[in-house]
């Protein structure tokens, strides 16, 4: 019992670090956003409040502790078009495997497409030369484990790398979790989790050249300016969840959880799920965000999220089951809303 009650207070005392209190006055200091953004369609329909019941591929985004939850094998893949009118497409793949008696790995992919955009210089800032494609992907790989039949916790390793025409940089950076669950049923959750801890990264390539004149030489040559690193945006994130047994057939959810973000407001998510026979499932979230520093909106996002599910067996033994998810998250002009869209294999 010690150990687990080690990770459990090794946990609790990451939440008391500084340097997590939302700052927005460094809101855009910060690089590699995309480390922020839920690709994933279940928990995206409750606007990322799960961060104590995540469960499966999700929770290697959500709260790696819960893929320790995991009795075999769960595969997933979802297709995000991300803010409706601007032409960016996330494509997320993981699958996490038992492994033992109580580990869990777990392996994702995640892709960000920003589509085209025109090449503009300071001698032809109208463009017309062409087009250039950036790409950003994000490897991650975990492992969690079941400590007790109450406390379970986890750690990720991501690998960011994003690329333009002739610019890149690449990224390292953990994330780290626990869940604890209790109740007779249990039916009471808890959830902790530390994001994108890891230093800082500069962009690099042949990007930065400027060929200038020598003066007095009568010739030019190539010079290299450099490029400030920037910070990766590390969140804590601190969330509860409770179920409400309503009977055989039907469940409610409801979960809370706060978003402390370095370079960022803060922000304080509520989210809920209706269920019915673990077949069907609704849900509905809203994220409200520390706008008392300058009362000023400063993202797309309105905080509006709902989604649902479809989760059957296809196995009499319900060991193999196939899973439908959308989650619609709602946006300001001129942006249409975000849709995601995926499916879920577990056997």
């Amino acid at each position: 019992m010690i150990k687990p009650l080690k990770v459990l207070g090794l946990a609790l005392s990451i939440a008391t670090l500084p340097v997590f209190a939302g700052n927005p006055q460094r809101v855009g200091s910060a690089g590699a956003s995309e480390l922020l953004i839920n690709p994933w369609a279940m928990n995206a329909g409750m606007n990322s409040a799960n961060v104590a019941g995540a469960r499966g591929v999700e929770a290697i985004f959500m709260n790696v502790a819960g893929t320790a939850f995991t009795e075999g094998t769960e595969v997933a893949f979802t297709n995000t078009q991300w803010l409706v009118g601007a032409d960016m497409f996330i494509n997320a793949f993981g699958l996490t495997q038992k492994v033992g008696t109580n580990g869990v790995l777990g392996l994702s992919l995640t892709s960000v497409n920003y589509g085209d955009i025109d090449i503009r210089t300071v001698n032809n800032p109208d463009g017309g030369l062409g087009t250039f494609s950036p790409a950003t992907s994000i490897i991650t790989a975990s492992y969690a484990q079941k400590f007790t039949e109450s406390i379970f916790g986890g750690v990720v390793l991501k690998v960011f790398n994003q690329n333009l025409s002739n610019l890149s940089a690449t990224a390292l950076c953990i994330d780290a979790g626990v869940q604890y669950v209790t109740g007779d049923r249990k039916h009471i959750r808890f959830g902790i989790n530390l994001k994108n801890i890891g230093p800082s990264v500069a962009f690099s390539g042949d990007g930065f050249d400027v060929t200038l004149p020598v003066p007095g030489q009568g010739y030019s040559q190539s010079w290299q300016s450099r490029s400030a690193a920037f910070e990766l945006p590390s969140t804590l994130n601190l969330g509860g969840a409770y179920d409400f047994d309503m009977g055989t057939d039907l469940r409610l959810t409801v979960m809370g959880t706060f978003n402390s973000n370095s370079f960022q407001k803060d922000e304080y998510h509520i989210g809920g799920e209706f269920a019915f026979q673990e077949k069907f499932m609704l849900r509905a979230g809203y994220i409200f965000f520390d706008n008392r520093v300058d009362g000023l909106n400063t993202t797309a996002f309105t905080g509006f999220a709902t989604g649902l599910s479809v989760d059957l067996p296809l196995a009499e033994d319900d060991n193999t089951r196939f899973a439908l998810d959308f989650a619609f998250r709602a946006t300001r002009a001129p942006f249409a809303g975000t849709y995601s869209t995926g499916i879920r294999v577990m056997f």
